[in-house]
């Protein structure tokens, strides 16, 4: 096994034991004091769901991972050592803690104030009402609201001691209403609204106005406080949470297992896209996808006058707890000043593609920028249907432009010779084009002859006017059994509006055979940055690496007859790829086809770089066929080799104690379970050869 080979091993591993969000969760009063106390600092701003994953961890190191995280997406200035939001918090909440605890027995940042201060700050301006005659004491707080929170431009929070006593408490006009604010109402009843503004006007008339609403100077109809107090007051409880994803926080125990430390406290959050197309000239499955972080971070390298970055992609395909497939590449870039600000205002889309087999899955992709140690993830669910006998569509998949490409390279969401530019948001300005192209398959001749694709366009939005549609003629496009038809939409012809774009093939008789849609946005704006793609091409003259992979994913699925025949087609196409060889001749061996595992493997014999690999599926396979003297000797030239593969000590130790040699048997069992205790089958032969 390889160096690759064991890191993939080590990432399934860390995936599998990933946890999941149903773990039982401990009871505030049971943690360690510090999380106790986070969970009071951060009472009025932690989100349902964040709070929900802190009381599901049950290690110190995964809480402070958390709590180091959930500051971090809050930092209004990333990338800088302040976090600015964190320091205001801290200081409201002491000041809550140290002023505004007077006159009651609870701590400050459990008042009514207190929270207010807490969440809003210190108040632009306060008027206080303390020695007015025939008032209890009140406070009004006046603030400026933040509309990118939805919070009225100016507006005032009352506060008063209820009965003149106690602590001070938030007024709500519609519940207490203006007569709890004077000592003697003089006996006009709680709901003449008027008379009760009128009396309390003559007291104070600033107060009157904020009594019955909280806007200053917006009179109510009939001064009847209105029920609109409490959605603001709502919308100002809700505001810091407000501008926060909860994505990390939903996420954090399942990438917890996959993220390594450094990276943890650095989640990024992202657009993604993925789409199943069939390739018409390979015939097979491919993913196609996606992803562009919302934020970017680049150093700069001053020899070079260069800004760079270094992205990994790892991207799985996971049957419940099973790995079925995984495959990792670097995008290393590098670009010019000049070219800084546009990449930082676009962004940057990284695209890659998989071979897929038959079977429903977990997708995941994990993207992972070693500048500042940031990573995104996205998890779907997907299904590779079995290959139907009917014709079918899949697509409309939608892109802001096409692009021209040489038939011979593999790329994602080309087709053919062209390629489809997308934006995972799929936005669109009225200036632009959509271009769009679907995929039909199992296309006889008639149906190509006298078929169409009626493609129809429909507004989702209130107004739901503007619909448009049209029709393509099969065989206006070059007839093929599965055929990929372009073609593309003005956006100008339509309203700024969420739609519909649907599919629908017909054929010559006008029969549905089959209706696929898609959603899209025309934007009001007169332009819409799209990010700038970054993917790597795959030559077509290599296509058995993409039969190598699919015959990897059988052989997980445990469908091995399907493997070995995608295995021996693989190998058929290139022999001389000694890589694919080794797996194939493994694989033999898993399916106890020794002697042709061993034929396969001696054609790596002459490679200096697979030697290891060599000498390990060439012992395996003789000693499935009960050769142990042989195996004996081509294990150990493996283990000279690499003298730490657990995998290889097991089957020597077998052989060892097949050919009565049981003192070499448990010394190299030994030395099995030193560097992995937890192998209880292993155990189970010391045990045997010891009695």
């Amino acid at each position: 096994m390889n160096r690759t080979q064991r890191g993939g091993v080590i990432f399934f591993a860390m995936v599998v034991f990933s946890l999941a969000l149903s773990g039982q969760k401990i009871k505030e009063k049971d943690l360690p004091e510090k999380y106790r106390d986070f969970l009071k600092l951060t009472e009025y701003i932690i989100l349902p769901q964040e709070r929900e994953v802190f009381m599901s961890l049950t290690e110190d190191r995964d809480r402070d991972i958390f709590i180091e995280t959930f500051w971090k997406q809050r930092d209004p200035t990333a990338g800088t050592p302040e976090n600015e939001f964190k320091e205001e918090h801290l200081k409201r909440f002491n000041y809550a803690n140290k002023q505004l605890g007077r006159g009651t027995t609870r701590k400050g940042w459990m008042t009514d104030m207190g929270r207010l201060y807490i969440i809003l700050g210190p108040p632009i301006s306060i008027e206080r009402f303390d020695t007015t005659m025939d008032l209890y004491p009140i406070q009004v707080w006046y603030y400026y609201g933040d509309r990118k929170k939805e919070l009225p431009a100016h507006f005032a929070v009352v506060f008063f001691q209820r009965g003149g006593s106690g602590e001070y408490k938030l007024y709500d006009p519609v519940s207490d209403g203006p007569g709890s604010l004077m000592v003697n109402t003089k006996g006009v009843s709680s709901i003449d609204f008027f008379q009760l503004y009128e009396d309390l006007k003559e007291l104070a008339p600033t107060l009157a106005d904020v009594a019955i609403s909280m806007i200053p100077g917006e009179i109510p109809l009939n001064y009847q406080p209105s029920p609109m107090n409490a959605i603001i007051m709502a919308d100002i409880l809700e505001s810091p949470k407000k501008s926060i994803n909860p994505a990390y926080a939903t996420h954090f125990l399942n990438y917890k297992g996959i993220v390594s430390t450094e990276y943890m406290t650095n989640f990024v959050e992202s657009e993604s896209f993925v789409a199943l197309i069939k390739d018409p000239v390979l015939g097979l499955n491919f993913l196609h996808f996606s992803m562009v972080p919302k934020h970017l971070s680049v150093d700069y390298y001053e020899p070079k006058d260069q800004y760079y970055c270094n992205f990994t992609m790892n991207v799985t395909l996971r049957v419940k707890e099973e790995i079925v497939f995984q495959s990792t590449k670097n995008f290393p870039l590098y670009f010019a000043p000049r070219d800084f600000e546009r990449i930082k205002a676009t962004g940057i889309a990284f695209e890659d593609t998989i071979p897929v087999v038959k079977g429903e899955y977990q997708f995941i992709i994990l993207l992972q920028n070693s500048v500042e140690k940031e990573f995104s993830i996205f998890e779907k669910n997907v299904m590779i249907p079995e290959d139907s006998e009917r014709s079918q569509v899949a697509g409309p998949f939608l892109g802001y432009k096409t692009e021209d490409y040489q038939p011979g390279i593999h790329i994602p969401f080309k087709v053919l010779n062209k390629k489809l530019v997308v934006d995972p948001k799929n936005t669109f300005s009225t200036s632009e084009d959509i271009s769009f192209f679907l995929i039909i398959t199992q296309v006889a001749e008639g149906l190509w002859r006298e078929g169409w694709v009626v493609v129809s366009v429909n507004p989702l939005g209130p107004n739901r006017t503007g619909a448009k549609s049209f029709f393509l003629r099969l065989k206006d496009y070059a007839y093929a059994k599965t055929m990929a038809i372009f073609s593309s939409l003005a956006a100008g012809d339509f309203s700024p509006e969420y739609y519909e774009i649907k599919l629908t093939i017909r054929s010559g008789a006008g029969d549905v055979l089959d209706e696929k849609k898609a959603n899209f946005v025309i934007s009001p704006a007169k332009t819409v940055a799209h990010p700038a793609a970054y993917l790597k091409g795959f030559p077509l003259s290599d296509s058995y690496v993409y039969f190598y992979m699919l015959a990897h994913q059988y052989d997980r699925m445990k469908e091995y007859e399907k493997a070995e025949l995608t295995f021996e087609k693989a190998y058929r196409e290139k022999p001389d790829y000694k890589k694919g060889l080794i797996e194939y001749a493994d694989f033999l061996f898993k399916i106890q086809k020794f002697s042709k595992s061993l034929g396969l493997i001696e054609q790596a014999k002459d490679d200096p770089n697979l030697k290891f690999g060599y000498y390990f599926i060439k012992g395996k396979a003789l000693m499935g066929m009960e050769k142990y003297s042989e195996a004996i000797d081509n294990l150990l030239e493996g283990n000279r080799i690499y003298n730490s593969d657990t995998s290889l000590l097991n089957s020597l130790g077998f052989c060892y104690y097949k050919a009565g040699q049981r003192e070499k048997a448990l010394e190299v069992l030994q030395a099995s379970l030193r560097l992995n205790s937890d192998q209880p089958e292993v155990k189970k032969l010391k045990a045997q050869i010891e009695r």
